[in-house]
């Protein structure tokens, strides 16, 4: 399998998505002919399809592109990865930070790669629950490690800006697989996401 990263724009999607926020412009009331607004359909076709880039890319190819064969059997923990992701409710975006563990079982795999299936599985239209289950079951498909855990924290547009509007509230999300469904070893894992470097 193979994967890498490309930003580019279907002309024909970009074209239909242009029409169809033309139209969304002018029945919100708005002049799509005024001046500030005779791009934006374009760049706002082009901003979706980068937001939802994730659709079309296969988060387990991202880890095996960069899979070794190594000894070692300690946990792996990259945490605060930045993460951006689009609410499939309202279409309002939601962002936050993910935290990634896992414990090898002979492979290990390129730090950045783990950020990578962040943005893979964030960059579509998701639901929270379901974004942290995505990323722990690619990391198992990869890497098949003793064990995996994510935890994601997020603040949610759609809870802000509209609905009850509550401007702190933040989302906690986990999931846990093999070694980390044990106590001593969730435990450690919160407790390294939880400390700060000195």
């Amino acid at each position: 399998m193979s994967y890498k990263l490309v930003h580019q724009y279907d002309p024909h999607t970009t074209e239909g998505l242009a029409s169809a926020y033309r139209n969304i412009l002018g029945l919100i009331g708005e002049d799509p002919d005024r001046e500030g607004l005779l791009k934006t359909p374009e760049r706002v076709a082009k901003a979706m399809q980068f937001l939802t880039q994730g659709m079309d890319i296969d988060p387990v190819a991202i880890l095996q592109s960069a899979r070794f064969e190594e000894q070692v059997a300690e946990m792996v923990v990259v945490k605060d990865i930045e993460m951006y992701s689009m609410c499939e409710h309202h279409m309002i975006p939601f962002f936050g930070k993910a935290h990634v563990a896992y414990i090898p079982n002979g492979y290990i795999t390129g730090l950045s790669k783990m950020a990578r299936v962040v943005d893979a599985c964030a960059r579509r239209l998701q639901v929270q629950e379901r974004l942290t289950h995505q990323i722990r079951d690619a990391i198992r498909t990869a890497l098949d490690p003793l064990g995996v855990a994510v935890v994601v924290e997020a603040k949610h547009l759609c809870m802000m800006m509209r609905g009850v509007e509550k401007q702190n509230s933040v989302t906690t999300t986990s999931a846990f697989d093999g070694a980390f469904q044990h106590d001593v070893t969730r435990s450690e894992f919160l407790r390294l996401i939880s400390s700060k470097l000195s």
